[in-house]
């Protein structure tokens, strides 16, 4: 099959340039995650920082500068083999985050490097191949992921009688991911072997029905002719319609991140037409947001976003190429 070419032409102009940036040969793992993390942050996504819209704390470049930090660390440490136990995950995730908050002094993208390493690790097909790299996780790697976790300070965490990030690290990651995954999408995604990234409608492996998953979300719109910007839009509000974000729930609560999901879901079956104008104050909602711990704080659906970003890096390993810079946009 001929590479399929994404039409970024619907993207800032500024794209080539940010692409063009990123430190590391065209097409290797961390050029591919670097470029899925720039491509997500492009884009106007209520509720999300993006080129017209930052958070006090938190601006589009800090994402820009967070996106090419990771390239070297993972090109570095996921060709490296540990022995027989496979690509050094661990270290490639902390080395990943140092990098990230060295350029940033922020958490920009802890999410979007959790979720993309074991895919970054994997060979293809990924679906097969993810279930090994995840079971030959090693207490070293447990060790270098609590160090990141901790390094990057994740808001909304809160306290938790197993496995606390005050605490020392777990011997087995995958059962403190186990013990994070009914508050935190990620968890799920290694605890779940990426099933819920992956899925065309089904179940979990405890029976549990989910919804369709960012792949094929993004996907289908690409195959009905959406530019890649409108797609990625169209992809993250089906998503939230159908999955609670687990940002939301940790920081405002169930209620509220039900509520999100609604309002995804009106504008979602909109005509496309009448879509701009709700989603405009769809996004004045959230950003305006709720009191939460004394703070008022916007209401982010920013696992929804680190999941497009998961899935923008899994079509650039499934084949799926950008425009030579010069002819993009």
């Amino acid at each position: 099959m001929p590479p399929r070419v994404l039409d970024t032409s619907d993207f800032p102009i500024a794209l080539s340039d940010w692409i063009a940036a990123i430190p590391a040969d065209r097409g290797s793992v961390g050029w591919q995650a670097a470029a899925a993390c720039l491509l997500e942050s492009a884009v106007p996504k209520p509720g999300n920082v993006h080129p017209q819209a930052s958070f006090p704390d938190l601006t589009h470049h800090d994402f820009v500068k967070a996106a090419l930090a990771i390239a070297k660390p993972f090109n570095a440490w996921l060709a490296c083999p540990a022995h027989d136990q496979g690509p050094q995950l661990g270290q490639a995730i902390l080395h990943a985050v140092r990098a990230s908050a060295a350029a940033t002094q922020s958490n920009a993208n802890l999410g979007m490097v959790l979720a993309i390493a074991p895919l970054a690790a994997s060979a293809m097909p990924l679906e097969a191949h993810l279930p090994a790299v995840l079971a030959a996780r090693t207490k070293a790697d447990a060790a270098a992921i609590w160090e990141a976790i901790a390094l990057a300070q994740p808001g909304g965490l809160g306290r938790v009688d197993q496995h606390d990030l005050a605490g020392p690290p777990p011997d087995d990651i995958l059962e403190a991911m186990r013990c994070a995954a009914d508050r935190d999408a990620i968890a799920r995604l290694w605890t779940e072997d990426y099933i819920p990234l992956f899925a065309a409608e089904g179940c979990s492996h405890d029976g549990t029905a989910m919804g369709t998953g960012m792949v094929p979300l993004l996907e289908q719109a690409l195959s009905a002719g959406l530019g890649l910007a409108a797609a990625i839009q169209l992809a993250f509000l089906q998503h939230l319609a159908s999955h609670l974000d687990s940002l939301i729930v940790r920081r405002h609560g169930r209620e509220v991140a039900q509520l999100v999901s609604r309002e995804a879901g009106d504008l979602v079956s909109l005509p496309a037409g009448d879509r701009p104008t709700a989603l405009a104050s769809f996004d004045a909602m959230l950003r305006a947001g709720r009191w939460s711990d004394g703070c008022l704080r916007p209401i982010n659906p920013g696992t929804t976003a680190d999941l497009v970003a998961t899935a923008l890096f899994v079509l650039l390993r499934q084949g799926w190429t950008l425009p030579p810079s010069d002819l993009m946009n």
